[in-house]
């Protein structure tokens, strides 16, 4: 392993400050040395992820308040107290991130785990994350002054349409998406950073497990493991969305359970064309390199 001395490490570069993300919050924090960061491009596990690490930590506990103990830090609307609550956690923190890596800062102290998973797949759950958010939820964010950039367009009625807004636009209603995944690919033979595929938590969700504790170094109790991966399942967090789903109250036409919604990867086959799949995978080519494009699009299994 090259000693830490002699790594170099990423610089922040830039803001992202628009009506969801304010990256300049990270600017201050103060790293502890068993910090772990998780960082996706939105709807690509992040939840999921979450709740790995929680049990990790937690050695299989019940009833934990997954918004409460990881907080979306650079989201523009956190409110004072989860900053200051997560500031007075005395267990090991573990924090969520949707900035790229030129946008965020990177401590040689923190351990980061990014989630990949395919451009398609993302605009499919996003249309449904997009489509259920309340009008009071969306109010917060329209009513920010214009110098936070443009407002979102209405969500289409499907999500054929959403993907097209999605393609063309560069991130339409997310941030933009090939700069995402390219930032934190170009950084991921760092000794702090892991790399884990979306579908390989679903092909080997026990093997995924154990490879994410012996990253963070943490010890796990045989014991209680099956109890850990039963917890990390798609039927116990959707039973469970109550506590596992973000900024909840108004936030989820239906609620929680509509946050927590299929998992499932593909739904885009049956409808994008030929050629709408074609451009796709054409553009994710010149956007990450083919060995990139290739991981994003099956994991490291496909």
């Amino acid at each position: 392993m090259v000693p830490q001395t002699k790594i170099t490490w990423p610089v922040k570069t830039r803001e992202m400050n628009n009506r969801v993300l304010n990256s300049g919050i990270w600017n201050d924090f103060k790293f502890r040395d068993d910090d772990v960061i998780i960082a996706t491009y939105s709807k690509s596990g992040t939840t999921w992820m979450q709740q790995i690490v929680a049990q990790l930590i937690f050695n299989g506990a019940e009833g934990l308040d997954l918004h409460s103990l990881s907080p979306w830090l650079d989201f523009r609307h956190l409110p004072r107290e989860d900053v200051e609550r997560l500031e007075a956690q005395p267990h090991r923190r573990f924090i969520k991130t949707h900035l790229p890596v030129d946008a965020l800062v990177i401590s040689p102290k923190a351990k980061y785990l990014y989630i990949g998973r395919d451009g398609r797949d993302t605009a499919w759950s996003y249309f449904n994350h997009q489509s259920n958010v309340t009008e009071k939820a969306k109010g917060v964010q329209d009513d920010l002054p214009d110098e936070f950039g443009p407002r979102d367009p209405p969500c289409p009625d499907n999500a054929h349409e959403f993907y097209r807004m999605w393609f063309e636009g560069n991130g339409t209603f997310i941030w933009p998406f090939w700069e995402h995944v390219r930032s934190w690919w170009a950084v991921r033979d760092l000794p702090n950073v892991k790399l884990i595929h979306f579908n390989d938590l679903k092909s080997d969700l026990t093997g995924s497990i154990r490879s994410i504790a012996v990253f963070l170094g943490i010890s796990m109790d045989e014991a209680t493991f099956p109890k850990i991966v039963h917890h990390c399942t798609f039927d116990y967090m959707k039973a469970n969305a109550e506590m596992m789903a973000p900024m909840r109250g108004e936030r989820w036409k239906g609620g929680a359970r509509t946050f927590i919604h299929k998992g499932t990867n593909g739904r885009w086959r049956d409808t994008l064309s030929k050629v709408e799949v074609a451009a796709y995978e054409a553009r994710a080519v010149a956007e990450l390199g083919p060995e990139c494009a290739k991981w994003l699009a099956q994991g490291s299994e496909g």
